[in-house]
């Protein structure tokens, strides 16, 4: 692997993650909390809130792959009928 391949990936990495955190701020802020609240709530209602926030965003970038996978299918068969 060459170095601009491994720049590449971990460019690709912190989209990804940039995108789960902004999910996760969307989960929070649809249950009325904030990442900032969260330092004044109780430990175990925290850790409840952040494994629910997680799993939202995990559903949302699968979501986010799947649809990517899609369009690039629908692009490549496309480009095979303009052959």
């Amino acid at each position: 692997m060459t170095t601009r391949q491994i720049e590449q990936t971990e460019a690709v990495e912190d989209r990804n993650a940039l995108l789960e955190k902004t999910l996760i701020k969307e989960y929070l802020r649809e249950k009325g909390y904030s990442l900032e609240a969260l330092k004044k709530l109780p430990a175990e209602i925290v850790e409840k809130l952040m494994k629910e926030a997680s799993q939202y965003a995990s559903l949302k970038l699968e979501e986010v792959e799947a649809r990517a996978h899609f369009v690039k299918e629908l692009q490549d068969n496309a480009a095979s009928l303009e052959k």
